[in-house]
């Protein structure tokens, strides 16, 4: 959708170093913390190849997350790809441009996988999606999921759910073939869409505890159980406000605001990031998806007793032109009514009303108290009763 790569670049090396005073060095790469020399062991990767030690007082780690990569036969070929940083979204625009493949194979069925599909829908390719769970979305409870399942197969995704990833068929070097239990689907390209995992290999020789899924454990203040030592982002370890346990959640979102926080406190300040409840969204062409909060079997997780209910209903008044589908789920705490999570999916104007559900959960409210929320109503904009008090409405009676 973006023609010019530099559009995507937030803030350059040289405008960190011109406009805001920080010395940004791209192509270094730290391989050592040593925490009781307070030192950093820097390799130069432009050519130079120097090592180094670094002093430090204050340590931000920020390393992000990695590409979860299949431990199967031929996982290592030429032609398959995580995309999980800008460069490695390049690297794929730039064999789609020069090598114009024409079939595509996506294994896995979350954020990534799914927009990758829709990337190459656009250009026309034969598309195929490998599932190993009964639906794709497994942030979604299933019969949501399956909702998201319909929208990729009307856009012409031949989708193979319920089917495990067994190795990738190798001719010289490159990728031929994705293997599953059931079949082999040819492929030009493949594309790992199987989430990530939290980059804390160097965090971890060094001696600073991890926790969530091997994420790094840190405070309300982004601080590590090591004096001076901050974490944030897809490394770090974050607390959900719903379950009231720590999670991993790798999110830009979340990323940008445990920066803001770190930040602040490492430069003298004071501040605190008080935790997620995981909202997300994402849209397959046409059909938005979005969730917030925890899903039906995570509440069972935590033993809790909850009512839901799911609801369809229209964006828009329904006489007026543009009015699309919706369809929401929301579910409650039995007894208190408190909102435990929600879920959407519909077309133009369904994916940002989950925001309605992320401050509801923020504000630790019930759906009797979201039934009469004051939300703004316009023909174009919404139906009298959103589709998100409707939903409250039917699972107040529930509770």
């Amino acid at each position: 959708m973006v023609d010019d790569i530099d559009t995507l670049v937030a803030v350059t090396p040289e405008a960190f170093r011109e406009e805001r005073n920080i010395d940004a060095r791209i192509l270094h790469e730290v391989t050592e913390i040593d925490l009781k020399g307070r030192r950093l062991q820097v390799r130069q990767l432009d050519g130079a190849k120097k090592e180094w030690w670094e002093p430090f007082d204050q340590l931000m780690i920020a390393t992000g997350a990695l590409p979860i990569k299949p431990a199967v036969p031929g996982a290592d070929a030429q032609g398959i790809y995580g995309v999980n940083t800008l460069e490695s979204g390049v690297a794929v625009r730039t064999v789609l441009d020069q090598q114009r493949p024409k079939r595509g194979v996506i294994v896995g069925g979350g954020y990534i996988g799914l927009e990758m599909a829709e990337a190459l829908v656009r250009r026309g390719m034969e598309v195929s999606l490998v599932e190993q769970a009964p639906q794709v979305m497994n942030t979604l409870d299933p019969d949501m999921g399956a909702l998201v399942s319909e929208a990729l197969m009307a856009v012409g995704v031949q989708l193979y759910r319920e089917e495990s990833l067994q190795g990738f068929e190798v001719k010289n070097g490159r990728v031929e073939g994705v293997v599953t239990d059931q079949r082999t689907l040819p492929a030009d390209i493949v594309i790992l869409g199987m989430g990530v995992r939290p980059h804390t290999a160097l965090a971890k020789r060094a001696g600073i505890p991890l926790g969530e899924r091997g994420a790094i454990v840190v405070d309300e203040r982004q601080q590590t159980e090591m004096e001076g030592v901050w974490a944030g982002g897809d490394c770090g370890q974050s607390f959900h406000l719903v379950s009231r346990k720590p999670i991993h959640i790798a999110l830009a979102t979340v990323a940008n605001k445990q920066g803001k926080v770190a930040g602040i406190n490492i430069s003298g300040g004071s501040a605190t990031f008080p935790g997620v409840v995981g909202t997300a969204v994402s849209k397959i062409c046409a059909v938005e998806v979005a969730r917030t909060g925890l899903q039906e079997r995570e509440i069972e997780r935590l033993g809790w007793k909850y009512v839901g209910e799911r609801i369809e209903s229209s964006t828009r008044v329904e006489y007026y032109p543009g009015a699309g589908e919706i369809t929401v789920k929301v579910l409650a705490e039995k007894g208190s009514g408190r909102l435990l999570g929600g879920q959407i999916v519909g077309y133009e104007g369904a994916a940002k009303r989950i925001d309605i559900l992320a401050t509801a959960l923020h504000g630790g409210m019930t759906v009797q108290e979201m039934v009469y929320l004051d939300l703004s109503y316009a023909p174009p904009y919404s139906p009298v009763w959103d589709p998100v008090l409707i939903a409250a409405r039917q699972v107040e009676k529930l509770v």
